[in-house]
């Protein structure tokens, strides 16, 4: 059953990070012509046009794309308790754990941005069109950081406070729902 679990919850956990991507890639206004993004799209686009047309954005937020994560997050949390009991749990506990996960995941998509875009800096140097999607992405959150911590010495610690803070953060909203991230 281990192996199940592990399955489901992969497929699971890196479809929600597609989808979630595709939202923080409109929140951003990052380039959507970018090979990266254009998988994105791709990856989501029979699920999320027609839902589109039903639902509307909310200030600049795609609700279609943040409503077919929380479904599919849904989805997993019903398949995740159908591997290990044959009992469901109630629809309102799958509601609060699906919302859990989302979030989890908001948390886990931005430290690998922040990763990915720290070890791409030392390897391309500007030169990956992956990078440039990465450093959209993730200019939002560590230009503020920058204002009140300014390079030491050359050296940019806005990506390890950055961090540091995600971490707080998941270590706070653990300890307040009980749930560890």
């Amino acid at each position: 059953m281990n192996a199940a679990n592990f399955l489901v919850n992969i497929i699971f956990e890196t479809y929600i990070m597609i989808i979630l991507l595709r939202v923080w890639l409109q929140l951003a206004r990052a380039d959507f012509y970018n090979p990266m993004s254009q998988f994105i799209v791709k990856a989501t686009q029979p699920v999320i046009a027609p839902l589109r047309r039903i639902i509307p954005s909310l200030r600049g937020l795609d609700l279609a794309s943040v409503l077919f994560a929380y479904a599919v997050a849904c989805v997993m949390v019903y398949a995740l308790v159908g591997l290990q009991s044959s009992a469901l749990p109630a629809f309102i506990d799958v509601l609060i754990i699906a919302a859990i996960k989302l979030v989890k995941q908001c948390f886990n998509i931005i430290f690998y941005v922040l990763i990915l875009r720290a070890i791409l800096s030392w390897i391309s140097q500007g030169r990956s069109p992956v990078e440039n999607v990465l450093s959209q992405l993730s200019e939002p959150i560590l230009s503020p950081i920058r204002r009140v911590i300014p390079a030491i010495g050359g050296l940019d610690l806005s990506m390890l406070v950055a961090i540091l803070a995600l971490q707080f953060l998941q270590i706070l909203i653990g300890d307040m729902t009980g749930i560890r991230f």
